[in-house]
């Protein structure tokens, strides 16, 4: 079985096209019902739901017409069905400044039942200048 790298890159994909139109909802479709995330303030919202209301006050918000840039730095298979992702991003204003440089770490599970591969934890933060693995 070949790994499936690219349906778990095109999660990330979906969440930067998702950002650019300021869809929420959308967005918050890649990860899972339940799924555990942790913000860059060390808010926990809770599950899918959550997440698509705290990414709608952003996107209403401070990051009003910005743009997502992410890249997929490292994925790991502890078992086929689950992978744990290394990502880092970029937020960048309407303007072309960058706003924030994120790195995540996150855990993708395939559902055994439909094939969909969704994110099922992910803590996202803010390193400190110089420590991008890039």
């Amino acid at each position: 079985m070949a790994f499936p790298d690219e349906r778990i890159t095109a999660l990330w994909q979906a969440m930067a096209e998702c950002w650019a139109r300021g869809d929420a909802p959308g967005f918050a479709a890649n990860f899972s019902e339940d799924c555990d995330f942790t913000t860059v303030r060390g808010d926990k919202p809770p599950g899918r739901a959550g997440i698509a209301d705290g990414h709608a006050a952003l996107f209403r918000g401070a990051y009003r017409g910005s743009t997502l840039t992410a890249h997929v730095r490292q994925i790991r298979y502890p078992h086929p069905d689950i992978a744990t992702v290394n990502a880092e991003s970029t937020v960048t204003g309407p303007d072309g400044v960058p706003l924030a440089d994120t790195h995540a770490l996150a855990v993708v599970q395939r559902d055994a039942t439909t094939g969909r591969w969704a994110i099922t934890a992910f803590h996202n933060m803010v390193p400190l200048r110089g420590n991008r693995t890039s």
